[in-house]
């Protein structure tokens, strides 16, 4: 089943504004979403709406809350959330870097006391579309062990990494976990095996099995003892600057909200040999696609690649959605 892109961003509109929100934070909130599940990260767009919906109900996301800035230290600012919407705190943040970029070369904005930000990768588009390298994480609820442990103490703690470049930019969306929690539970829906083990059964083997690593909690760490590791310091720094809640905290909450997150931007149009820049990276994408396929006549892409391509299908065909999800949003807009 498939739903057209303004369709689709239409009832997250019209659900949007019957759950609090203003007609323009609406509208904002909606495009996120809807452009999530445009450029093919369905577990962050349609798929996780209607818990959204759920958090606003039940008060863990305020609907009408604004960001308001707590210390200004130069090119890092500190904001307070106010457990306002995420993705619309999170667009906050990354706008403000790039206006302190554009002031001083670099802007970082931390904020605390936000919620889940859904598309990562939503905020490294932002500062690449506006001419900004762009660097920005959060943590989350623990989710995944440490290393040498069964116990969850660690956020998967996603972090982005945007490049701008005339051709189309460049960005990584990674979490600390080789498979995020929405891309695993859309594989637990349909059976289909994880490419690679995405984490741990109740006998603590490694597996492919979404289902059996959804009933543990136990995913897997990237790079297993250096994601565990890497996952920790990110949630040190994040905490640090924003002086808010760690994953630590979260637990103690018991449900994923009032999270830290940081916002980094860095003018590149301020660089110098901006043609020579160019043709640097152009050519480093060039020789990245010449390598030599693998034995299953793999292509070497490089970060985002195909992004626009999944874009440009969904916006001519229509969004795939599940067709239950889709019948909870039709609802929602009847409430």
């Amino acid at each position: 089943m498939r739903v057209m892109y303004e369709e689709m961003a239409g009832r997250f509109r019209s659900v949007l504004m019957r759950n609090g929100f203003t007609p323009d934070r609406a509208e904002l909130c909606a495009r996120l979403f809807a452009e999530a599940s445009r450029d093919g990260v369905y577990s962050h767009g349609l798929n996780r709406f209607p818990l959204f919906i759920e958090y606003i109900r039940k008060g863990y996301v305020q609907a009408a809350a604004e960001p308001v800035a707590l210390e200004r230290l130069g090119v890092l600012e500190r904001w307070d959330g106010r457990s306002g919407p995420g993705n619309l705190n999170a667009h906050f943040s990354m706008g403000r870097a790039i206006e302190l970029a554009k002031l001083h070369g670099v802007g970082c904005v931390a904020i605390r006391n936000t919620n889940h930000w859904m598309r990562a990768g939503s905020y490294g588009w932002q500062a690449a579309e506006q001419g900004c390298i762009g660097l920005c994480w959060t943590n989350t609820i623990p989710n995944m062990p440490p290393w040498g442990s069964m116990e969850n103490k660690l956020g998967n703690n996603p972090i982005v990494f945007a490049v701008p470049r005339p051709e189309g930019p460049i960005v990584l969306d990674v979490a600390m976990s080789q498979f995020s929690y929405g891309k695993m539970g859309i594989h637990a829906q349909s059976g289909e095996p994880l490419t690679v083990d995405g984490g741990f059964d109740r006998d603590g083997n490694p597996t492919r099995d979404a289902a059996a690593i959804l009933e543990t909690r136990r995913a897997m760490p990237i790079g297993f003892w250096k994601g565990s590791g890497l996952s920790f310091a990110l949630d040190l720094i994040v905490t640090m600057l924003s002086g808010g809640n760690a994953a630590m905290d979260m637990g103690r909450l018991g449900v994923e909200r009032d999270l830290s997150q940081v916002f980094i931007a860095i003018d590149a149009a301020r660089l110098p040999d901006q043609e020579a820049l160019r043709d640097k990276v152009n050519a480093m994408i060039d020789d990245l696609h010449a390598a030599a396929p693998d034995e299953h006549g793999g292509q070497p892409r490089y970060p985002g690649e195909g992004t626009v391509r999944i874009r440009e299908r969904n916006l001519r065909e229509g969004i795939p959605v599940d067709p239950a999800i889709w019948r909870r949003v039709l609802e929602l807009d009847a409430d």
